[in-house]
């Protein structure tokens, strides 16, 4: 708009110079009409017909109106519509942005999910839940629909991840056996006795773990094993699948003899064996090791290590490890009832009566799984507030626009980097709960649970719009 005084100067300095230049022709005329006259004096004058004059149209008069002068406010509308294409939608957001950033926080949190729920039209076609809470502050800051029991998806890896820290502590290890009975007779390198493998449902036993199994077996100078090679599978009740676990998904299967995803580990060690030149002689067979059998070799992986995958990956082969070791410090086998157990033990210590809720796995991969926002939230409280608990929990939590699962959202937002949350996903179903960290320091627990959606798309869109309102 510094462009309009010059525009009205320079506009004067033509017309003054326009009426100089017509003033000076008009004089150059008449001097030369003068001149002609003098000339037709001397002349002797001739008889003229007269000419029809000629009818001239005239032009209408146009009337120029100027326009007040706009406002700064005015021109600045006008050249931001001028640069974008702006639907009504987008243009009421923009103003309610505005106006709930003038708010003090936490009133401008709530202002900005209000709003955030007002307009999204995902909310308007399925259920949804809610709940924010400022642990820093000890208290509530929002919640919609946090007493809904709707399916968690993965979410429900946060409940068996909590109670198994609680219960099991962040020291606890996931161990395999390797056992013997019978003796070597040294002439013949000649293992006279059976071999077992003890499961302990360890995920992460892989073939470097082999190795070592079989290296030991060497160690004891052993060529030859004329007993059975031994599955000992009673760490678990026989099981291989999920309660509620659709049939046509893509389940892990729950073995404690697992190797590479699969009930394979006997037949993995077998060849390992043979190719360290120990020949077997027996079958492989499920049996049981007798409490007079000799340890031979153990290989464990920490709690650390399986729950980093189980959280960051979203692994449901590892939730479910866990929580089958949760069950086992009440009674083996373990039982998908014993983990429940301690999960529902735990919600009485919250204050929470656990017949209002439907657990049935640890990997959230059933559809008999039933909570709310504001169970998930609290077992988050109660991970904060145990220090032991929270530290191993936070590192294996996916980190927004980095790493695991929320690698990819977030990105160029404010919430990237300061959003630790677990995600899940099911058919219709799309959540995230976790921590994040608002722009005044304090740390924030939520949960979102959206559930009747026919495009995760759109649900994801919604969590990261609260996501973005709560690190802002």
């Amino acid at each position: 708009m510094r462009l309009l005084p010059l525009l009205f100067f320079l506009t004067a300095d033509y017309s003054n110079a326009k009426t100089t230049l017509s003033i000076a022709n008009n004089q150059l005329s008449f001097e030369n009409v003068s001149a002609s006259l003098r000339s037709d004096m001397k002349r002797p004058r001739a008889k003229v017909k007269a000419k029809p004059k000629k009818k001239v149209r005239r032009k209408p008069h146009i009337v120029k109106v100027v326009e007040p002068r706009k406002t700064v406010q005015e021109e600045v509308r006008d050249a931001f519509s001028d640069s974008l294409i702006i639907d009504s939608l987008s243009a009421s957001l923009i103003a309610d942005t505005l106006t709930n950033d003038t708010l003090p926080w936490p009133e401008s949190l709530r202002a900005r999910l209000d709003t955030i729920i007002k307009k999204s039209p995902t909310l308007k076609t399925s259920q949804y839940a809610l709940m924010v809470y400022d642990l820093t502050a000890d208290s509530l800051l929002y919640a919609v629909n946090e007493k809904q029991t709707l399916r968690p998806a993965s979410t429900m890896k946060l409940l068996t991840a909590i109670t198994a820290l609680d219960k099991l502590g962040g020291s606890y290890q996931f161990k395999t056996f390797l056992k013997s009975t019978g003796s070597v007779v040294d002439s013949t390198r000649t293992l006279k006795g059976n071999v077992y493998v003890v499961g302990g449902m360890d995920p992460r036993f892989n073939r470097d773990d082999l190795i070592a199994f079989v290296e030991s077996l060497k160690k004891m100078g052993v060529d030859t094993i004329e007993g059975k090679l031994c599955a000992d599978r009673s760490f678990k009740e026989k099981d291989l699948f999920g309660e509620g676990w659709c049939w046509d998904d893509d389940n892990p299967v729950l073995s404690p003899l697992v190797y590479s995803r699969k009930d394979q580990m006997m037949e993995k060690l077998k060849e390992e064996m043979e190719m360290q030149g120990i020949t077997l002689k027996g079958e492989i067979v499920d049996e049981v090791a007798p409490f007079a059998a000799v340890n031979i070799c153990s290989r464990a992986h920490s709690i650390d290590q399986i729950l980093s995958r189980m959280m960051k990956e979203s692994d449901n082969l590892y939730a479910e490890s866990m929580y089958y070791h949760l069950a086992s410090a009440l009674n083996k086998p373990a039982r998908a009832a014993g983990a429940k157990h301690f999960e529902q033990m735990l919600m009485r210590r919250m204050g929470l009566d656990p017949s209002n809720y439907r657990l049935a796995d640890g990997s959230g991969l059933s559809l008999y799984n039933y909570v709310t926002a504001e169970l998930e939230v609290a077992f988050l409280r109660y991970a904060y507030e145990n220090s032991t608990i929270y530290n191993n929990l936070i590192s294996s939590l996916p980190l927004a626009a980095y790493d695991g699962t929320l690698a990819k959202r977030l990105n160029g937002t404010r919430a990237a980097g300061n959003i630790r949350a677990k995600t899940g996903t099911l058919t219709c179903v799309s959540s995230l709960a976790g921590y994040a960290k608002a722009s005044n320091g304090h740390v924030l627990a939520f949960c979102i649970i959206n559930q009747g959606v026919l495009r995760a798309k759109n649900a994801k869109d919604f969590q990261d719009s609260v996501c973005v309102a709560m690190c802002k």
